[in-house]
């Protein structure tokens, strides 16, 4: 909670009502400011605490990355215990308070959370190249359109078996023993209000699945569940949706199961997640819809991609950049351009003319500098003569 007034008195006042009702904590003065208006919404940007973060790791002359973690994993090679797990530590839970504004960095600092026992110098490795990734991406921020439906929807994904014990294979045992994998699948979802994403997670399910169909309907269940909630709070707002929400999935047999009662031969294990979304669906509280893989926003909570690939999911996310225009410019106004072929830039910086009253005022200090040089000219010709 924030308190801002010009009366010093009165928020004390109402500091210690608080704390007779509720009990909270004064953090003080405020260090950072979070929300910053557009053109046409908010942008979300920690951009100040990210840079916290990269003078705590040392690293403000490193060269930026464009991902943050390779899809073949070559920084776990190392697996060297870390000499220094406390400074690890820190650095990896200033990550995770970064993904609040930042939803393509939940995978991959959920990734390395996953170590903070006894991490390797790989891991450590790893840490580093994500502070690298956000320092390549420090202005960016997570921006809310104002002009956007109201509609309800989200993605669901997974990582069967999880990709790092993919990647692991042809290893010693040893090293596999390491990293400690237990199997389980990965579970990725995001939900939309509109044009702006409102929630996402990234997470190791519970248990290990048998099958990818499983996997995903573990993730279905635990994304139908984040929905129903979300939509059961935009209906105590007073915000009605049209239509139930819907969930898209890009694996045909978890969304056959839904739709098809007698689909039970790979299904018998998982009966109360299936119980639970095709209860949800009969009832109307819930739509399913399959769609292409190459469309999956949950792709970027569960797997890391290649740079097209993420750049073109994190821009469907309304991760953005902020613009850094020049102090003391005026005149100035961002225009929003559709996306095109001959621009793919979204963004676009358009200097406005002069007004009539500025040309005038400048053409004033023009003449008067000339006359001051004439004089000057006259008086070095006088004392020469002389």
């Amino acid at each position: 909670m924030l308190l801002t007034g010009s009366n010093t008195m009165l928020l004390n006042s109402f500091v210690v009502a608080l704390h007779q009702e509720f009990d909270i904590k004064d953090l003080g003065f405020l260090h950072y400011f979070l929300v910053t208006c557009t053109t046409n919404g908010l942008l979300l940007s920690q951009s100040t605490y990210a840079l916290d973060i990269i003078k705590r790791a040392q690293m403000e002359g490193r060269k930026p990355m464009n991902t943050q973690i390779s899809p073949k994993y070559k920084h776990l090679d190392d697996v060297t215990p870390f000499h220094d797990p406390t400074h690890y530590h820190s650095l990896v839970g200033a990550l995770q308070y970064l993904t609040f504004t930042r939803p393509d960095l939940s995978f991959s600092v959920n990734f390395v959370l996953q170590f903070m026992h006894s991490p390797m110098q790989g891991h450590y490795q790893l840490v580093n190249r994500i502070i690298r990734y956000v320092h390549g991406t420090i202005t960016f921020g997570l921006h809310m359109c104002k002009q956007s439906t109201l509609n309800l929807y989200g993605f669901s994904d997974f990582d069967w078996a999880d990709i790092v014990v993919r990647n692991l294979m042809g290893h010693t045992q040893k090293r596999i023993d390491r990293f400690k994998d237990t199997r389980r699948s990965t579970s990725g979802f995001c939900k939309f209000l509109g044009s702006n994403i409102i929630s996402w997670s990234a997470k190791k399910q519970a248990s290990i699945s048998r099958s990818s169909s499983e996997a995903e309907y573990k993730s279905m269940a635990n994304a139908t569940v984040e929905l129903l909630w979300l939509s059961y709070l935009l209906h105590d707002l007073g915000i009605l949706q049209n239509r139930p929400p819907l969930l898209l999935s890009d694996n045909q047999s978890a969304l056959h199961m839904v739709a098809n009662p007698v689909f039970h031969a790979r299904g018998k294990h998982i009966e109360i997640d299936y119980h639970f979304v095709r209860e949800n669906v009969q009832q109307g509280q819930l739509r399913t819809r399959h769609l292409p893989s190459k469309l999956q926003m949950a792709d970027i909570f569960t797997k890391p991609l290649d740079k097209p690939t993420y750049e073109f999911i994190r821009h469907k996310l309304s991760l953005i950049p902020q613009h850094n225009l020049r102090k003391g410019v005026k005149n100035t106004e961002i225009v929003e351009s559709p996306p095109c072929k001959e621009s793919p830039a979204k963004n676009k910086i358009v200097q406005s003319p002069p007004c009539k009253e500025r040309s005038a005022e400048n053409e004033i200090i023009n003449k008067t500098t000339q006359i001051k040089e004439i004089t000057r000219q006259n008086a070095n010709q006088l004392i020469c003569v002389k």
